[in-house]
């Protein structure tokens, strides 16, 4: 697993593992009803995201709208991630949080339902991308804005491609078409792999999406994932190594070696995430990004952050005003764009024009176009067990231990019996 998806990892598993604490005695030093005493409304915005080197941007985006909000002024808490949804939920529960919180997807999931954030009544609809702004509602209601988003594409290797004479990829690409040219380009003498896709959760509920099959029955209460399409989903995955991807044994699933074996040019097509771009700058070949293929449909993996309102605060007009600014304007599309920090979740593209227009890869419209039909990670409490357990399982498969039928069969118990 990347370093990225790692991360957001650890902060679903600490905020939803966090709901079980009760108040302590010392919560956050945050008043959730303090005002200034020239008459201004102080809000309080609690975050995760700008420590560890984007302080100052966040210090940018807070002062341009104070600027434009003379009578607003907002006070930022910010946590390091690995212990910000702990104090986050110690502080709810002891009636100190923020008027403003920065929550992951998972996380978001598991306080919309707790009834944490209150529902959201004043914000321009058309100023996000449809498929953010609707990660972060619930039953029809607005619970949160996106504030910003990643998402994982199919890098490639144009010159393999080339010298294989193969076609390179298009947004309009199936399994199928990516299974023939990973044959194609696959050259094990050279030590040369035409395809690599981690073998784990996080790539099979995508997958499974992909075949248009689902996790969970409508309530939640069980898994369906052993469906057809999830056994489709499954064998599309573990039938890669030894292949057209290397096995365990040959290193696959270490850290960093599928990034190094695509900076070394071994690798043709590789499922990675865009936060990828930077590291990739001065490899000494050409390579450029698509629409990861789909197979009855496409469906991408996004990663998103979102900021919502306390329920319990005393000045949501206020608070929704901020969190309208921080998602949507010019001054944080500017600040995050110029300082590397995410992308914004704006809607209109000349606001995006800095980041699109730059030419390695060529095709950052495909970034874009990943996010007309995303696969969102199903959430449920014990959130790291789910994920273990989908994970072993496919490594059972993967290796031939199990059949994939069997390997889904004994994960839906597994995960029906974290759901009880």
């Amino acid at each position: 697993m990347n370093n990225h998806r790692r991360r957001l990892t650890a902060v679903a598993v600490a905020g939803i593992a966090s709901l079980a604490l009760g108040a302590c005695s010392q919560g956050s030093a945050t008043s959730k009803d303090a005002d200034s005493a020239d008459g201004k409304t102080t809000i309080t915005y609690m975050e995760f995201s700008s420590n560890g080197g984007h302080e100052q941007d966040l210090a940018a985006i807070v002062d341009a709208f104070e600027k434009e909000h003379d009578d607003i002024e907002v006070k930022v808490e910010t946590t390091p991630y690995d212990s910000y949804f702990t104090k986050l939920q110690t502080a709810l529960a002891g009636g100190t949080a923020g008027d403003t919180f920065e929550l992951n997807y998972e996380n978001f999931v598991t306080y919309a339902e707790n009834g944490s954030l209150a529902e959201l009544g004043s914000y321009d609809e058309a100023a996000y991308k449809p498929s953010l702004l609707e990660a972060f509602s619930r039953d029809g209601a607005q619970y949160a804005l996106p504030e910003s988003f990643s998402d994982v594409v199919l890098f490639y290797n144009k010159e393999l491609f080339d010298k294989a004479g193969v076609e390179t990829p298009t947004s309009d690409w199936t399994w199928k078409d990516e299974a023939a040219a990973a044959a194609k380009l696959t050259d094990k003498g050279a030590g040369v792999w035409g395809d690599y896709q981690p073998v784990q959760f996080f790539e099979f509920y995508k997958a499974l999406a992909q075949s248009g099959g689902s996790f969970f029955n409508e309530d939640g209460t069980e898994a369906t994932f052993d469906s057809p399409e999830g056994v489709e989903a499954a064998q599309w995955l573990v039938g890669k190594p030894g292949k057209t991807m290397p096995t365990e044994a040959e290193g696959a699933g270490t850290p960093d070696f599928d990034t190094n074996l695509f900076k070394d040019g071994k690798l043709a097509m590789w499922h990675s995430g865009i936060w990828m771009f930077a590291g990739l700058a001065d490899v000494p070949f050409e390579w450029d990004i698509a629409v990861e293929p789909g197979n009855t449909q496409q469906a991408s993996a996004m990663f998103a952050n979102g900021v919502a309102v306390n329920a319990d605060s005393d000045h949501q007009e206020a608070a929704e005003e901020w969190l309208s600014f921080l998602t949507s304007s010019k001054a944080m599309a500017d600040t995050r764009l110029s300082t590397s920090w995410e992308l914004p979740p704006v809607a209109d593209e000349s606001l995006l024009a800095p980041y699109l227009e730059q030419d390695k890869p060529a095709n950052r419209a495909a970034v874009m176009e990943s996010l007309e039909s995303v696969a969102l990670p199903p959430v449920i409490a014990r959130q790291a067990e789910m994920q273990d357990a989908i994970t072993k399982e496919l490594g059972e498969a993967a290796a031939g231990r199990k059949s994939v039928e069997d390997a889904l069969a004994d994960a839906k118990k597994a995960v029906d019996a974290l759901l009880d």
